[in-house]
């Protein structure tokens, strides 16, 4: 039996969850996430116990990896109507910036031309200051998604650290052909 699979989430109150025609629910103060559960998993939702149970059907292959699968993502759809979920970039180089003009992200990182990424609907892009982005929404899959985009736009090279990185990231940081002389 899968470790995470078998263990209930647990639905905080003010979040509700439905399970209607194969589909997940989960209604919370921040929104509401639908997510459309693989048939070889039932969701069983008890609201006056607070938990949400994930069973699959059978021991077969399929079922097995859909499982744990299945209960992280309804854990991580409760965490996210709740709380929410937060990615921070920050833009390391000379003359690099970022602004937010409408619902499009601009940024200026070395090329001739300024990016210009399109916000996707569901996302709050904030910057705080013009080397900052934070990037704020209930889906998890769809904050980390939009994060590691704007991050390969320009990754961290590994002479001089410019880049895009993720808030605390660590640059692996190559000599040059200066050490060897």
């Amino acid at each position: 039996m899968s470790r995470i699979g078998k263990a209930p989430v647990q639905i905080p109150k003010g979040v509700k969850a439905a399970v209607e025609a194969g589909t997940l629910r989960v209604e919370g103060p921040l929104g509401r996430l639908e997510h459309r559960l693989h048939p070889a998993v039932t969701v069983s939702v008890d609201q006056a116990a607070g938990t949400l149970a994930v069973q699959r059907a059978d021991d077969g292959r399929l079922a097995r990896s859909v499982h744990g699968l299945s209960r992280a993502l309804a854990a991580n759809m409760v965490e996210g109507v709740t709380k929410g979920f937060e990615k921070k970039l920050e833009i390391v180089g000379v003359g690099y910036i970022a602004a937010i003009q409408k619902n499009v992200l601009q940024l200026r990182v070395g090329f001739a031309n300024e990016l210009q990424v399109p916000i996707p609907a569901g996302l709050t892009v904030t910057c705080p200051d013009q080397t900052h982005v934070h990037i704020k929404g209930i889906d998890k899959q769809l904050v980390g998604q939009f994060a590691a985009e704007v991050r390969s736009l320009r990754k961290p090279e590994p002479y001089k650290g410019k880049g895009i990185r993720y808030e605390n990231e660590q640059v692996r940081r190559k000599a040059g052909k200066a050490v060897t002389k």
